[in-house]
């Protein structure tokens, strides 16, 4: 059983635009090819015609058994009805968390505007997802998207389910301790490579993997995620296969954890 916690049907290659069918589309051969059995979408903080809107996506995933969505909430523009909009869908349980973007937008994970949003996310018992770590464009102010300041969050709202992206990557170390401090907060490790891993750079984050369970402790926080289309599922489950991990260790992170985190039910 594999699940994926972390993709997108965004257009990342804007010199042409891409219907979402046709990224839809691509996201399921994928997964068919390479044996994922599920997958939840995560939408951008912005809408444009390369970055569909959460009630698109839901309204084109709807009859997909093995896709769920994750709202993405802009911090700089979300108003009253976005947040109402989302909480219908929260009430209807066609989102299955939410996902905010410190580092793309400037603004650190405890500001006081986001409490709101927290809020939502423990009314209907979701989890938070914040980007963290590198940004994909050089425009993003990393400053903001450190893993610490999520232990702010992660200590004023101990019933908020958290998930830290990327592993903070390159502060994975920063990572591990909030993680390790904080039983509510959880990590992907996804978007670690644009593409594929190379043999050099697998070793090195095979390493800081081993490191952070070896750190933090039996993997129940470790969800695996691969940012999809950024990074390849191929190269991922590669990657995966090469962790110097028990199976049960592996079962765990590869689809236990998720399915768990976020009341994914899983049939046969």
């Amino acid at each position: 059983m594999i699940i994926d916690v972390h993709t997108h049907l965004n257009n990342y290659h804007e010199e042409k635009v891409v219907s979402i069918q046709a990224c839809l589309d691509k996201l399921q051969e994928s997964m068919s090819r390479n044996n994922v059995d599920y997958a939840l979408i995560l939408t951008s903080y912005k809408v444009t015609e390369h970055r569909p809107s959460t009630s698109s996506v839901i309204e084109h995933t709807k009859d997909y058994k093995n896709l769920s969505v994750v709202a993405g909430i802009s911090y700089l523009n979300y108003k009253e009805k976005d947040l109402r909009e989302i909480s219908d869908f929260l009430k209807d349980g066609l989102v299955k968390g939410l996902k905010l973007y410190p580092g793309y937008e400037p603004f650190y994970p405890h500001d006081k505007r986001m409490q709101v949003v927290y809020d939502l996310a423990v009314e209907y018992d979701v989890p938070v997802m914040f980007h963290s770590g590198d940004t994909y464009t050089p425009k993003g102010k990393i400053r903001y998207s450190h893993p610490l300041h999520i232990d702010d969050v992660a200590v004023d709202n101990p019933d908020l389910k958290i998930v830290i992206c990327h592993v903070g990557n390159p502060w994975i170390k920063d990572c591990m301790e909030v993680v390790y401090k904080n039983k509510n907060v959880y990590a992907d490790f996804s978007g670690l490579v644009l593409g594929d891993f190379t043999d050099r750079f697998e070793k090195y984050m095979k390493s800081q993997l081993e490191e952070m369970i070896l750190y933090a402790g039996e993997p129940e926080y470790l969800l695996y995620g691969t940012d999809w289309p950024i990074s390849t599922m191929r190269s991922y489950i590669q990657f995966m296969q090469q962790l110097d991990l028990p199976d049960d260790k592996k079962e765990l992170i590869m689809w236990k954890n998720a399915a768990k985190l976020f009341k994914i039910k899983i049939e046969g």
